[in-house]
């Protein structure tokens, strides 16, 4: 049997804006902290840890890039 995907999930401005900022104070909340965030965005616990998990990587990504650039076009001493 098929396993039938969830819908994608797409968030407002307000809510991407809420979201990132609870990024910033913590990259692994806790399920209370999952829940809290859930009840304040508007979507279900388990949409925030998948949303969680999309924007770790997405850093982990970001962070690499910012690494390599680093090193191809390092800082000229001032």
């Amino acid at each position: 049997l098929p396993v039938k995907k969830k819908p994608r999930t797409f968030y407002n401005a307000e809510q991407l804006e809420e979201l990132e900022k609870m990024f910033q104070e913590d990259h692994y909340p806790d399920s209370e902290k999952r829940r809290k965030i859930a009840a304040v965005v508007g979507v279900t616990p388990q949409r925030i840890l998948v949303w969680f998990q999309n924007r770790r990587a997405k850093w982990r990504k970001l962070q690499k890039l910012s690494i390599k650039a680093n090193r191809k076009y390092p800082a000229s001493p001032a």
